[in-house]
């Protein structure tokens, strides 16, 4: 068997040591989970801007609140934006709470506040669910690979221990497979860390039209109240 094949990452990694074995398996699985959960992510916020656009055209038309409540009701089993949920929560509070007699308007105001919030804070977890374990990639990964690197090292030197004479061909194998676990560490680590700050990014934004708008809102709300 020549050099090339015995370097070949397909037989450095099938001739590994049972450990390094392990460490390139757990990573593997890792990673693909990582790019599941990136594409999964990435059609979610994607679909979340998408409704957030639509609902904000929707709502800045000069419409009837009332009828756009309606719609956001009727809508929902169909599935509704994040935004057009946070809507739906604070007007469906104030028009409970406009109801009730000799009920100060600034109490009003902060029941349908609190109903928002809750409401946002529910949504910005759901759109921000996975991200941890992006970021647990990102971070532990490099560290993984780099275990396996130093194990399959270490048991390719303790091979040595049984060889007259140490050569450049009797070391390059087995440093070459322990090299590998490192390079399938970077493997996972590289996407989730570029997919976490991407995310993390798109979602803050999010976070941020969410809020100016529950701001908005409560003064519209409060302008009706007068």
């Amino acid at each position: 068997m020549n050099v090339s094949q015995d370097l070949s990452i397909l037989h450095l990694i099938l001739n590994a040591s049972a450990v390094v074995q392990f460490v390139m398996l757990i990573l593997a699985g890792v990673s693909f989970m990582s790019w599941y959960y990136i594409f999964r992510k990435w059609f979610a916020v994607r679909e979340t801007k998408a409704q957030t656009e639509q609902f904000e055209r929707d709502f800045w038309s000069g419409g009837d609140l009332t009828s756009l409540y309606q719609s956001a009701v009727n809508n929902r089993r169909h599935g509704t934006g994040s935004m057009e949920r946070i809507f739906e929560a604070g007007f469906r509070e104030f028009a409970k709470l406009r109801s009730q007699k000799n009920l100060d308007p600034k109490d009003v105001i902060d029941g349908s506040r609190r109903a928002m919030r809750a409401t946002y804070q529910r949504e910005v977890d759901n759109i921000d669910s996975h991200l941890a374990f992006l970021a647990s990639v990102g971070s532990v990964s490099p560290y993984v690979g780099l275990f396996g690197t130093v194990w399959g090292i270490m048991h390719s030197f303790r091979g040595l221990s049984n060889v007259g004479q140490a050569t450049l061909s009797a070391v390059a194998p087995g440093i070459a497979e322990a090299l590998v676990a490192t390079a399938i560490g970077l493997f996972a680590a590289i996407p989730a860390v570029v997919a976490y700050n991407r995310f993390s990014h798109e979602i803050d934004r999010l976070a941020t039209r969410f809020e100016s708008f529950m701001e908005e809102f409560s003064n519209i709300l409060q302008r009706q109240m007068r």
